[in-house]
């Protein structure tokens, strides 16, 4: 369930008649408008010229008025902070559930259904998902990046150079601890694609930092080609067991299996449109 649906449904509102149009002009309609302005209550403000003429003309008591209004601010807040997370999060590609096909994967259906009710985000557990390329991993995290997100979630989405270059900005004035810190205020911070490519000193530094900071506190969702059993060819080994240490103490870990499914979409012809 989304926070929009948790808002009390705004009753609809027909076509007000020509006589009811004077609602919505005179001194005391433009001071209303002016107090939304100065209230920061926009959402009311939209609202305002199909309301108050439908509830003069269909005759509605104050209170459906003033809860009709309310509903509306209540529903284009929870839009527009919806809207924000989403940005804040910066998912690279938008996939989300609605295109998954949760029999075209090796995930057992249980375990992808367990995920998706996001408790474990809730007791700041961790979940690793690792296997070859193309077998369903980025978009699964993705899309319950996307799902907590609409849950009401905060979630930040990072590739492990991304994290490389969070150390080197922050190096300059010595606040990299404290840059770390602020991202355990996410609910759920997503490391994707680990093990693709060698890991620069940098991008092994702000990894275990993340680990370090969100252990026990916030959850991560790490995708990779490789077992956190095997970061140590891709981190030097004593970082890489103490990154590793914390990830898997409290994690669930899902390894996918097959071939990818972009190269059989891509042998199979359904990677592009025929050319006519």
């Amino acid at each position: 369930m989304t926070e929009l649906s948790l808002l009390p449904a705004v009753r609809p509102r027909p076509s007000a008649p020509a006589s009811a149009v004077a609602a919505t002009s005179g001194a005391a309609f433009d001071e209303a408008v002016a107090l939304t302005r100065a209230l920061k209550l926009p959402h009311i403000r939209r609202a305002m010229t199909d309301i108050i003429p439908t509830a003069k003309a269909q005759r509605w008591d104050p209170a459906e008025v003033v809860r009709a209004l309310l509903a509306e601010e209540a529903a284009g807040r929870a839009a527009s902070n919806l809207r924000t997370r989403r940005q804040r999060a910066s998912f690279p590609t938008g996939k989300t559930f609605h295109i998954w096909n949760e029999d075209a994967y090796s995930i057992p259906i249980p375990t992808q259904s367990a995920l998706r009710t996001l408790e474990w985000i809730g007791r700041q557990e961790n979940l690793c998902v690792v296997g070859p390329s193309g077998t369903g991993k980025s978009h699964f995290t993705e899309a319950l990046g996307q799902a907590a997100v609409d849950a009401g979630m905060t979630v930040a989405w990072f590739t492990i150079e991304d994290l490389g270059g969070l150390v080197r900005r922050h190096r300059v004035d010595d606040s990299v601890t404290k840059a770390f810190a602020r991202l355990t205020r996410t609910d759920l911070v997503i490391v994707d694609d680990i093990g693709l490519l060698p890991v620069s000193a940098d991008a092994a530094e702000g990894f275990y930092r993340l680990v370090d900071a969100a252990y026990e506190r916030k959850s991560l969702a790490v995708s990779s080609n490789l077992h956190p059993s095997g970061f140590d060819e891709i981190m030097p080994k004593t970082l890489a067991t103490a990154t590793v240490d914390r990830l898997l103490h409290h994690a669930h870990v899902v390894v996918t299996a097959g071939d990818s499914h972009r190269l059989s979409e891509a042998v199979n012809g359904n990677g592009v449109v025929a050319l006519s």
